[in-house]
């Protein structure tokens, strides 16, 4: 009797749990590229917010050029780190600073504005409020004698109080800028009207600046010599409105901005 030999065979595993298990795999991998993307969309959605909040803080279309953070305080950089995605809180944060902006401004008019009348100024300074600023127009004579850029004594007085008042509000820039009639100067000190508004403008700006409770980083001068009349230059009177100082509160918000910085 012959004796068989039993072969021996490998036993094949079960291989067929491979097939869902990458599906899995290609599964999850979809997911995280999902997820990956979804991340990437919602940063510049932010990034976009916080590039348009930037530029409506920041001077977009104040009177300074600077690209830098017009910043109004710590509490508005925190509102915007903390908007939601459907911008209602970046809409509010906003609203909330051109408000505060407004009272702000009407508060520091009013009490120039008291000032005024109680010391007869009313035809030699005038205020106004704009969406820009808040402008302050000092007719020359008050200032200046006539073609000189030396501060009167009675009007550095009137620089110490305005100082005063600005030194209250240090969240906003201030511009302080010279304006001429068209009347041709030439004389010893000022070879033309760029020249002696320029002067004018830094000589009052520097009486603004004595006050130990002013940030000086927050000012500057500018002259605009005859360029920027307020009336017309064929009058006396016309002349005489146009040759004066303006101390102009910037605002940081523009409230035309207010709708076209949401994406």
């Amino acid at each position: 009797m012959k004796k068989h030999k039993k072969e021996h065979h490998e036993e094949h595993i079960d291989e067929t749990w491979l097939i869902p298990y990458a599906d899995l795999l290609t599964l999850l991998l979809a997911l995280f590229i999902i997820l990956f993307a979804s991340s990437q969309v919602d940063e510049k959605k932010y990034a976009k917010v916080m590039q348009g909040l930037n530029s409506a803080f920041n001077g977009g279309v104040s009177v300074f050029e600077e690209s830098d953070t017009l910043s109004i305080d710590d509490i508005s950089v925190n509102d915007v780190k903390n908007v939601n995605e459907n911008g209602q809180d970046q809409n509010q944060a906003l609203n909330d600073l051109i408000n505060k902006e407004k009272q702000d401004m009407e508060a520091i008019k009013k009490r120039l504005d008291t000032f005024i009348a109680e010391n007869g100024l009313t035809l030699q300074l005038q205020t106004n409020v704009t969406s820009d600023m808040l402008k302050i127009t000092i007719q020359d004579y008050a200032l200046f004698d006539s073609g000189k850029a030396v501060v009167k004594s009675e009007a550095q007085k009137l620089a110490l109080i305005i100082s005063e008042m600005l030194s209250m509000y240090p969240d906003y820039k201030v511009e302080v800028a010279g304006h001429t009639d068209n009347i041709p100067i030439k004389n010893n000190e000022f070879d033309s009207n760029w020249d002696l508004s320029s002067k004018r403008s830094l000589n009052f700006m520097k009486y603004l600046l004595r006050s130990n409770n002013i940030n000086q980083a927050r000012f500057r001068s500018i002259g605009y010599g005859e360029y920027q009349p307020i009336d017309t230059n064929g009058t006396l009177e016309g002349r005489a409105k146009n040759r004066r100082v303006e101390v102009n509160i910037i605002r940081n918000t523009i409230e035309a901005k207010t709708k076209t910085i949401i994406p």
